[in-house]
This record gives structure tokens, C-alpha cells and sequence, in this order.
């Protein structure tokens, strides 16, 4: 058929082998320092603050910057923006491999951020360029969305595993050859693309819109680590003053750094809701699940991260599959689906305990891994499909924005729900002093800490009530995340329920009309 958009062919692929590397690395980046934290405590002798900082600064700047590198690919071409990220991210990785001390430790991770900011919307955005085929872009954008899932889980066993082989700094060293083979490969087989009618980049919008998203990770962060009321208060206020001046600054803009009309849009608003619930619940479960399996059922870090490859495998499928069904099917209930397929994934992990085996443990996390697996790559193709192709750069810089937050919320409010859980469950055995006790019934970690001085009746006390009242704690996030992914399938089966199979073309402006 003449007026039929373009198939991408064997260049278009294999571009898109080259686009999932970065997309890889960022993600793992995110959860393998986490393994590395004890072994760099030991080597720079980190302040307490100084090892927040050393963990967190990386997502600040990341989420933080993410809104402006989207709009500045837009402008000067996207695959010049993505080779110059992938440079100054494996400098900053070799930087913060070999920093000899916390405080050039903390530099270069906030580098690492800043860079791997510029790496995540062209990937996205290229894909909407390179794929004109409705049917072989959501393909694509699936094995981009499992990439990114799948980086995710895959980061504790390349972490367990690199650091059981090496020095914690292997574990940032890693990204050096992976960027540069992007770098000698993306210009042989990526396109470039930019906007034809750019506009000029309005500076005072990317401040405005770091200013608004910093306070509110750090507001975030401060509440998942029980910080002060007033502070995080305070934090969240001052990002959603920023960000209220940086929506006003957008409207009055004859070429915004944010097109606020894509919100407009029920596909766009209603699929960027759903991508940020899944990943909310499943990092915010992650965070319990992680932890259950070293401290609970004392695994070792690398054999953990194998205990998760089912969640890694089914993103996968699932990503496929739903691209697949999604021709036949309408969108709106497809992903609904996939919702409930997760949903039934964390039912299965709130009934997890020590005494439950490992198979109930497992079949919860492939259900969880396939259906947020199906959820991750529509919604990631409807926010793609339904912006213009000079601002799909914007467009997918939102969505990863919003990832970023909701993996942040899942951890600080999953988090604070299971700590609360824990310490009203934690019963301190008789005969242990009360200031042991006091630690002891704070955290898993420090029951754990305080367990090795005491004697072993006792010690055996502390850590069976521990790790009993964390499993109920973990149990509970579980509970909650399913509560709230059936909830939202309902609203995206509803709100989504006139869009039709195969209609997400962006071939008529971008737009999707529910």
C-alpha cells in the first residue's frame, strides 16, 4: 500500500542493539552500587552523610536534569547528544572507579548523573525516528522498556558478581568499554535527528526545572530515610513552587521546553500514570525483596541476584508479548492486563516467608517481572507515539522523569510502611539490654549488627523475631503494591477503553484520540 509507513530494516535493528546498551547500563547503575556500598565503606572511610550523598546524588542529578536534555536533543540532534553522553559517562565511571577519597567519590557520581541524563531520551526518541512501522516500533520500544526493567534486576548479579571477583570499583569501571563501543558504533548506524524548527533553548526553563524536581527526590529520599517533618516539607515545597513557575514559564513560551499540550492527551497523561505505578511498586518491593533473600535467608549476593533472573526474563516476554497482543487488542485493556498479571505477582509474594520455599517466591516474581513487563512497553509506546516527532525527545525525557520519581516514592513510602511494620512486630527477647534492644527493633540491619556481640541463645532470639517482623513488613508492601497496580488497571481499562488496537501510529501529528 503506497501511502504504508517505511519497515525499518537491518541497520534499524542492529541501531537498536547499539540504543539498549546505554539504556542497559544506566539502569544497572542504579541498583549495583548498592552491593559496593560496604566494600567502599571500607576503602574511604565515608562519613555517614558523605555515603547518602555517594548513593544518592546520582539519582538526583539524573532525575533533575532529565526534562532539559530531552528539550536540548530535540535542538541540536539527538544522536549527537546521546555519542557526547556516552563520553562524558564513561569518564565520569573511570573517574569515580578510581576516586581516591569520598568527597571526589561524590563529585564524580554527580558527573555520572549528569551525563547518564543526557543518555536516556535520545534513546527513546531515536526509536520513533528509526521505527515508522506502528507494529515494529512497539517492538522495538519493547526491548527498550525490557532493557530498562531488566537493568534493574540484573544489577545485584553483575554487582554480586564483580565484587566477588574484584575491587568495588570494577563495578563503575565496567561502563568504560560498553561507551565505547556506542561511541564507534553509533555513528555508523544511528540517524540523526533534530528539530526542524527548534526554537532557542531557554535556560531559565532548565533551571526552573531542576529546581523543581531536586527538592522533591531529596524531600523523597529524606522521607524514605526518616528525615525530619519540617525538612522534607519544606523540600516538597520549595520543588512544587519551582515547579508551578516552571509550567507558567512553558505556557508563555513561543517554543517551550515542555509542549503541556501532550497532557492533554488521555493516551499520553494516562499511560505516563501507569508506567509510574508499576515502577513504584516494583522497586518498592524490590527494596524488601533484595534484602530478604541476603538477610533473611543469608544468601549470598550473587546467588540473591540469580533468585530475581525470573523477573529479568519475563520483562522481557512480557514486553513482546504485549507489543504483539496490542495489534489485536485495544491498549487500554492490554495493559490493564498486564497490571493484573503483576498484581497477582506481589499476592504471591506477600504469602513469601522463610518457611514458604522457594517456588512461591519465584513464580511471584515471574508474574510480577511479565506483567510489568507488558505494562512498561505500551505505556512507554503510547507517550512515544503520541508526541510530534520534533518532540519526542521532550516527550520521552517526561516518562523517564516520571520513572525515576515513582521508583524513588516506592521506596520511600513501601519503605516507611514496612519499617513501621517491622518495629511494632519486633519483640526483644527477655534478658536483652534495653539500649540493645533500641537498635535492634529499629532495622533488620541493625538487629543484625547487634547480634554478632551477643551470646548465642540470645543472638539466635533477636535475629529469628528480626527477620520474622521484616518478612511481615514485607508482606505488607506486597499487599499494598497489588491493592494499588488492580486499582489502577481498573482506571486504565476504563479511561483508555474507546482507543483502538493498532491506532497508536503517530503518523497524524503524534496524536492518539481516545
Amino acid at each position: 500500500m503506497n501511502g504504508a509507513p517505511p519497515k525499518a530494516g537491518r541497520r534499524e535493528w542492529l541501531g537498536l542493539a547499539v540504543l539498549v546498551l546505554p539504556v542497559l547500563l544506566v539502569s544497572i547503575t542504579v541498583t549495583v552500587l548498592y552491593f559496593a556500598v560496604p566494600f567502599l565503606s571500607l576503602d574511604l572511610r565515608p562519613t555517614g552523610t558523605e555515603l547518602l550523598w555517594i548513593v544518592d546524588i546520582y539519582a538526583f542529578l539524573l532525575a533533575g536534569l532529565l526534562i532539559a536534555m530531552g528539550s536540548l536533543g530535540d535542538r541540536i540532534g539527538r544522536r549527537k547528544l546521546l555519542l557526547w553522553g556516552a563520553a562524558a559517562f564513561g569518564l565520569t565511571s573511570a573517574a569515580a572507579a578510581y576516586a581516591p577519597s569520598a568527597e571526589l567519590l561524590i563529585v564524580a557520581r554527580a558527573l555520572q548523573g549528569a551525563a547518564a541524563a543526557t543518555l536516556m531520551p535520545p534513546t527513546l526518541a531515536l526509536i520513533r525516528n528509526m521505527f515508522h512501522d506502528p507494529a515494529q516500533r512497539r517492538t522495538a520500544v519493547a526491548l527498550w522498556a525490557a532493557s530498562f526493567a531488566g537493568g534493574s534486576v540484573l544489577g545485584p548479579i553483575v554487582g554480586g558478581w564483580l565484587l566477588e571477583q574484584a575491587w568495588w570499583g570494577v563495578v563503575f569501571l565496567m561502563n568504560v568499554p560498553i561507551m565505547l563501543l556506542l561511541l564507534a558504533l553509533g555513528p555508523l548506524l544511528l540517524p540523526e535527528y533534530r528539530d526542524p524548527r527548534p526554537g532557542r533553548f531557554d535556560l531559565w526553563s532548565a533551571v526552573m526545572s531542576l529546581a523543581a524536581v531536586l527538592p522533591v527526590v531529596y524531600a523523597i529520599k529524606q522521607l524514605a530515610g526518616g528525615g525530619a517533618v519540617l525538612e522534607v516539607t519544606g523540600a516538597m515545597a520549595l520543588g512544587l513552587i519551582f515547579g508551578f513557575a516552571f509550567v507558567r514559564r512553558q505556557r508563555r513560551l513561543v517554543s517551550p521546553m515542555l509542549d503541556l499540550s501532550l497532557f492533554r492527551d488521555r493516551g499520553f497523561g494516562v499511560s505516563l500514570l501507569t508506567d509510574t505505578l508499576a515502577i513504584f511498586a516494583l522497586v518498592g518491593v524490590f527494596y524488601f525483596v533484595s534484602q530478604y533473600l541476603q538477610m533473611v535467608l543469608g544468601l549470598r549476593p550473587f546467588v540473591a541476584g540469580l533468585l530475581t533472573l525470573p523477573a529479568a526474563g519475563m520483562a522481557l516476554v512480557g514486553a513482546l508479548v504485549g507489543a504483539a497482543l496490542v495489534s489485536k487488542f485495544r491498549p487500554g485493556p492490554t495493559i490493564a492486563a498486564g497490571m493484573l498479571v503483576a498484581c497477582a505477582g506481589f499476592v504471591a509474594l506477600s504469602q513469601v516467608g522463610p518457611g514458604s520455599g522457594d517456588a512461591i517466591l519465584i513464580t511471584g516474581l515471574a508474574l510480577l517481572g511479565g506483567g510489568i513487563g507488558v505494562v512498561q512497553a505500551l505505556a512507554s509506546d503510547l507517550v512515544v507515539a503520541v508526541a510530534p516527532p520534533e518532540r519526542a525527545g521532550s516527550a520521552s525525557a517526561v516518562l523517564e522523569a516520571a520513572t525515576e520519581l515513582g521508583g524513588a516514592l516506592g521506596v520511600a513510602v513501601l519503605g516507611s510502611m514496612g519499617l513501621a511494620v517491622y518495629r511494632s512486630a519486633f519483640v526483644a527477647p527477655e534478658g536483652l539490654a534495653p539500649e540493645v534492644a533500641r537498635v535492634a527493633g529499629e532495622t533488620l540491619g541493625g538487629a543484625a549488627g547487634v547480634a554478632v556481640n551477643l551470646p548465642g541463645h540470645l543472638a539466635d532470639a533477636v535475629l529469628g523475631s528480626a527477620r520474622a517482623a521484616f518478612t511481615e513488613g514485607m508482606q505488607l508492601s506486597a499487599v499494598v503494591a497489588a491493592g494499588m497496580l488492580g486499582l489502577a488497571a481498573l482506571l486504565t481499562a476504563v479511561t483508555l477503553r474507546r482507543l483502538e488496537a493498532g491506532v497508536v501510529s503517530g503518523e497524524d501529528g503524534g496524536r492518539v484520540h481516545p
